[in-house]
């Protein structure tokens, strides 16, 4: 195979991590992008074998520093995505609206063979979230520029080093009742990394160009019971409370003061509507890649850290088994 060079955007996080392996294992040299090289750089140079990655710092707005980036690339791969805006110009416009559509223009000038775009499932339906409609509009940005592009369109991505599972964890943990938004009733597809990151490099290794592919797990599962699961895992019994859309609403403004908000009123928002295929694209199951990985079976891998005693503890779900 004719050696490759994939340049990378939002490579230090889980999917990025993932994805570095996969693709340095099959010889790909890759190029990663980050805004801050010395919080980063530890992390993203274990990835691989010295010579295959190759580590730049770069803001998103340094746009001629960006441009040369893509002289000697074959392929461009945006994971790049917040949840919350902050200060300092990281707000859903400039990272998930404008940002991909300069990337795409780029890969249109140098015409590089492929774009993958990193987007989030369920965004058409979401038309009074903000975030959602940044995803939205940076899809469109992104197939005016660069048509040939693959927009991933995963629903909630969990691992060991999420910030989805562990999170709920923690919180389920160490409180003695965790409220239930919309009645728990919000539909998830949980996929897990590995299982996303093979999708990535099967579409980058087929060469599929011009898709809009929904990324989902084995598994349709509610929000309710995901929390139930979780309680099950790390051996905990926590009361799960239906809460008023006006107290979620108040709960959410409060959050929203934290530097890292557990909760935003713009998330709230989202989980109104179900994060499961809509049956109008194609999924990873349809391109060959289904998801193997079921939700208990991974989360009972690293569920231990929540359990009194850890990893040597004797949890009711073990005894079970």
């Amino acid at each position: 195979m004719k050696e490759k060079n994939c340049l990378i955007f939002g490579g230090s996080g889980q999917i990025g991590r993932n994805l570095l392996r996969k693709l340095t294992k099959n010889n790909y040299r890759v190029t990663v992008v980050t805004r801050n090289i010395h919080q980063k750089s530890y992390i993203i140079k274990t990835q691989a074998n010295a010579g295959y990655i190759e580590i730049v710092e770069a803001s998103i707005y340094e746009e001629d520093k960006l441009r040369n980036l893509f002289k000697n690339a074959h392929i461009c791969i945006n994971l790049i995505g917040i949840l919350f805006e902050k200060k300092r110009g990281n707000t859903f416009k400039n990272i998930h609206t404008i940002f991909p559509g300069l990337l795409a223009k780029f890969c249109k000038e140098f015409n590089l063979e492929h774009f993958i775009h990193l987007s989030a499932l369920g965004i058409n339906e979401s038309k009074d979230s903000i975030y959602a409609q940044s995803k939205l509009e940076g899809e469109k940005n992104i197939l005016k520029n660069f048509p040939l592009a693959t927009i991933l369109r995963p629903s909630v991505v969990y691992s060991v080093d999420d910030n989805f599972t562990t999170n709920f964890m923690t919180l389920l943990s160490r409180l003695p009742f965790f409220p239930l938004y919309y009645e728990g009733k919000t539909k998830f597809a949980p996929i897990h990394c590995s299982d996303l990151t093979d999708t990535i490099f099967h579409v980058i290794s087929k060469k599929i160009q011009s898709k809009i592919i929904e990324c989902v797990g084995p598994e349709e599962i509610s929000f309710k019971d995901i929390l139930s699961r979780l309680l099950k895992l790390i051996d905990k019994e926590r009361i799960l409370i239906p809460m008023p859309l006006v107290m979620a609403k108040l709960s959410a403004k409060f959050f929203e003061m934290l530097p890292n908000p557990l909760l935003t009123t713009d998330q709230l928002k989202l989980l109104r509507y179900d994060n499961i295929k809509s049956n109008k694209y194609k999924t990873n199951s349809e391109i060959g890649i289904p998801s193997v990985r079921l939700f208990d079976e991974e989360v009972k891998k690293y569920c231990y850290m929540w359990r009194r005693g850890g990893q040597f503890s004797t949890s009711k779900y073990k005894s079970k088994k």
